[in-house]
């Protein structure tokens, strides 16, 4: 009878405590894993919703590029290219050249300036001397020069007349300034 009582005691015990083993061994860890793996869930759900709507302001971000690319090359047009800075001094050369003598001008000596740095940019010149038959061609140089794209600027201007008995021939010496890009 003693032993059965023992028995009946222990076994009841034996299997409350097993039950509590079970409940903090087993149970408490799943539920732990459960959790982490419900909080990682979360945090990748958090993480997706950001890329959707990354990948939802892709086309807002396309549109606002190309904005920028047309500035970008609108800007572009006001630069005296070249692919070099020597071509690009070239070019304004050129360009100065040819506004001087559709006006009826002659040139008698041009020299390209030493280029300058202007932050992302380089300043290049041209010093050009010549002979304007009159004042309106000169006017109509400066005028051409100063409203032309790329834009050109006349940094320093000498005017002088080549005879004062008939004043009209004028010696000008012409310094015309221009952006392009550094490369």
């Amino acid at each position: 009878m003693k032993k059965s009582r023992t028995l009946i005691l222990t076994v009841p015990l034996m299997i409350i405590l097993f039950g509590f083993l079970l409940y903090e061994y087993v149970y408490v860890r799943i539920q732990e894993d459960v959790a982490s793996i419900k909080e990682g869930e979360e945090i990748k759900t958090k993480t997706l919703e950001k890329y959707v709507a990354l990948i939802a302001e892709k086309p807002e971000l396309e549109k606002q590029l190309d904005a920028l690319k047309e500035e970008k090359k609108a800007e572009e047009t006001k630069l005296v290219e070249g692919q070099t800075l020597s071509l690009a001094a070239a070019s304004l050369q050129e360009m100065v050249k040819d506004t001087i003598t559709r006006s009826g001008a002659t040139i008698t000596s041009e020299r390209v300036q030493k280029p300058e740095d202007l932050d992302a940019f380089k300043v290049i010149g041209v010093s050009i001397d010549t002979v304007v038959p009159d004042t309106r061609s000169l006017s109509d140089i400066l005028y051409a020069i100063e409203t032309r794209t790329p834009y050109l600027t006349i940094k320093d201007l000498d005017i002088r007349i080549r005879n004062y008995r008939d004043p009209r021939e004028q010696v000008v010496k012409i310094e015309v300034n221009a952006l392009t890009s550094s490369r």
